[in-house]
């Protein structure tokens, strides 16, 4: 039993649709990739300044526990009779001390939370870009079976993951907030 397979295509309007929309699909996917990569470097800089300000947050906290642990053992060390006028100008240092760090944590704890703010806008346009490849992908892969099986149903599945595709990039290059969920969610 012999299988003869010509190599010329029959239509040659459906391969000129699939080479169309695979070339279209193709630039379109290389632009959201880059800037893909582009929202991939802001959101890591933006999560490295959230964990050095939460580091900051942390440290500043530790000082000041310390700081008003100090403070009390000077007082308690004030009440003798042996106490030195030291030990009150070493109170007065560390009641410097608190005031600054209780006046410095908020404001450390509020650029905490804005890294992370801004990591978490980020990450919405980097699922739309990964959901958009994900869709011109899919849609490139049915355009080339659709040229092998010479069919245009298939064509136009292409051409609907396509537009999803593009819809999603388009998103994510206008920073619109149109998140797709489900696709997330299953992937994620």
């Amino acid at each position: 039993m012999e299988v003869e397979v010509s190599a010329e295509a029959k239509d040659k309007r459906l391969n000129r649709m699939v080479a169309v929309t695979v070339v279209m699909l193709s630039i379109f996917m290389a632009l959201c990739n880059i800037k893909d990569g582009n929202i991939v470097q802001a959101m890591q800089q933006a999560q490295a300044d959230a964990v050095d300000a939460w580091n900051e947050y942390q440290a500043a906290k530790i000082k000041l526990h310390v700081s008003e642990t100090s403070r009390a053992q000077f007082a308690l060390l004030a009440r003798t009779p042996a106490a030195s006028g030291e030990a009150k100008a070493d109170m007065k240092k560390l009641d410097a001390d608190i005031a600054k760090y209780r006046a410095e944590i908020p404001g450390l704890a509020q650029r905490a939370k804005g890294y992370a703010a801004q990591y978490d806008a980020l990450n919405i346009h980097d699922d739309q870009f990964d959901a958009s490849e994900a869709m011109t992908t899919t849609a490139i892969s049915l355009a080339a079976v659709a040229a092998l099986s010479e069919s245009v149903a298939l064509v136009a599945g292409s051409w609907a993951f396509g537009a999803f595709g593009m819809v999603l990039g388009v998103c994510g290059f206008a920073k619109w907030g149109f998140h797709p969920d489900i696709l997330s969610n299953f992937l994620g």
